[in-house]
């Protein structure tokens, strides 16, 4: 069998030393891999590439198709974006993966009570508000866009549950916020709910999120496979990595069309850098996702195992265990779990696909949903900075508007200030302004809400607009708090 060539960025901090002892354990296992080390991390960053990576990096990424990755640290303070996410953003690696499963010799509240946890968790990893996208409003307010799409949503939400299928799972999990962001959280489950339609076998439900936090630490085995927007996912996969011992226990898979990376979620750890007793358990895991991806499942299956028998006999490296006798450094800990490999008796037969380089697209992929329904734009939100009273800001809204329009209601926060409202709401300088089209007038135009906003510029500064849609006879924008 010819190797695969698979990309490897050693990382920042500790990344270097974990990353030798788990290729040291993978190749000790037998598997044909070879490797291309890129220039990816903190150090490239500082040295000028703003994205983390050389050139060289990411074009050999994107032609290997794999990366297993080290920890990588961002520098902070310098208003640079995470190489972390950069990366998982720009490969489209649209489903974050993670599995949270006990592992013998590490204890934990659940283990001690012989509680067994086995949760795989997938997080939409492109979206939600790791866009990035933030605005200050006025000097006191600033605005973060929380974009959730339909063709993003399916993707992840088909993912999920063809994972689950392969895997056995009877009953996959939507995580949401979908009582108070209706339409973001909206569409996510909506969407959940479409593609649950078709894979009858598995029990497909929903829960509220903080709900899920609760009996996630209550209850962990109500839980199977469990899929969650971006922010909500991330938060929530820490939370379960607790569950069996921290993040030194948690693999990590990002999953996308053409590019995947494989990677342990803990830092860098740069103040036991260069000490050789950093954990490499994490990517040790990480890394038997990445050979059960490419096909290399009795390999995979070896090196669990090696791992488990470590951890039963007592070795371990010196942040957990619970014999100082046994303490080893990282070296030492690679070194153990290779004697302690099982005989791999059966050869993986592989697709001939896998050994081949991804075919690069030639232009941008734009994913769109079929859609044949009617499109209104049924007003206006215009988000003002002032310090006057909502009353004295409708006054000099309603001077501007045409015939066509009507000043339907202002926030604060998002909470009404304006025809109704409660004095005790305290405001900041920064109000919603929402203008809408009179009953029975057709739909609004491009030109006549920027003409409208002309006529309001000079008396208000406006800091931003949003147009108000209504799609297939659907509201498509909430309404404010008290409305």
């Amino acid at each position: 069998m010819n190797n695969i060539k698979i990309a490897v960025a050693k990382g920042d901090g500790i990344g270097p030393e974990i990353m030798d002892a788990v290729l040291s354990v993978i190749n000790a296992a037998g598997v044909p891999l070879s490797y291309q080390f890129v220039d990816m991390g903190k150090s490239w960053y500082e040295k000028g590439f703003s994205s983390g990576m050389t050139p060289d990096a990411k074009a050999t990424i994107e032609k290997l198709g794999i990366l297993l990755k080290g920890p990588m640290e961002t520098p902070k303070g310098k208003g640079m974006k995470s190489i972390n996410v950069t990366a998982r953003k720009m490969w489209s690696t649209y489903a974050n993966k993670r599995v949270f499963k006990s592992l013998n010799g590490v204890d934990t509240v659940f283990s001690k009570a012989g509680i067994p946890i086995d949760i795989t968790m997938v997080r939409e990893n492109i979206e939600d508000t790791y866009g990035g996208i933030e605005h200050m409003l006025t000097h006191d307010v600033a605005l973060c866009r929380r974009f959730i799409t339909r063709p993003g949503s399916l993707q992840v939400h088909k993912y999920t549950f063809d994972m689950a299928r392969k895997q056995g799972a009877k009953k996959v999990t939507c995580g949401h916020k979908a009582n108070i962001m209706k339409l973001t959280d909206g569409l996510f489950l909506e969407s959940f709910y479409e593609v649950a339609k078709d894979y009858p076998e598995i029990q497909a439900n929903d829960i509220i999120v903080d709900d899920l936090a609760m009996k996630l630490v209550s209850r962990p085995n109500d839980f199977d496979v469990i899929v969650l927007p971006n922010l909500q996912g991330d938060i929530l996969s820490d939370l379960c990595a607790g569950l069996v011992g921290g993040l030194g226990f948690a693999p990590s898979a990002n999953i996308g069309d053409n590019v995947s990376i494989f990677e342990a979620v803990h830092g860098s750890a740069p103040d036991i850098a260069g000490k050789n007793i950093a954990n490499p358990t994490a990517l040790l895991i990480s890394s038997c996702m990445m050979l059960r991806h490419l096909g290399f499942q009795q390999a995979a299956t070896a090196i669990e195992q090696a791992l488990h028998t470590t951890l039963n006999q007592g070795y371990h490296t010196k942040d957990f265990g619970t014999g100082k006798e046994q303490e080893l450094n990282t070296t030492q800990f690679a070194e153990m779990l290779i004697s302690n490999l099982p005989p791999i008796t059966t050869v993986d037969v592989l697709n001939d696909a896998s050994n081949e380089s991804p075919e690069l697209p030639k232009e941008f992929k734009t994913m769109v949903t079929p859609y044949n329904g009617d499109t209104f734009v049924n007003g206006v939100d215009l988000f003002i900075e002032s310090t006057e009273q909502p009353s004295v800001i409708a006054h000099r809204i309603k001077d501007k508007l045409a015939d066509s329009m009507e000043l339907i209601m202002i926030s604060n926060r998002g909470t009404q200030v304006y025809p109704e409202g409660s004095l005790l709401t305290e405001c900041v300088n920064q109000y919603r302004v929402r203008v809408e089209r009179v009953p029975g007038n057709p739909s609004l135009s491009a030109d006549e809400i920027l003409q409208f906003c002309m006529r309001l510029s000079p008396a208000i500064k406006l800091c931003s607009i949003e147009w108000l849609m209504i799609y297939n006879g659907q509201r498509a924008y909430s309404l404010a708090q008290g409305q």
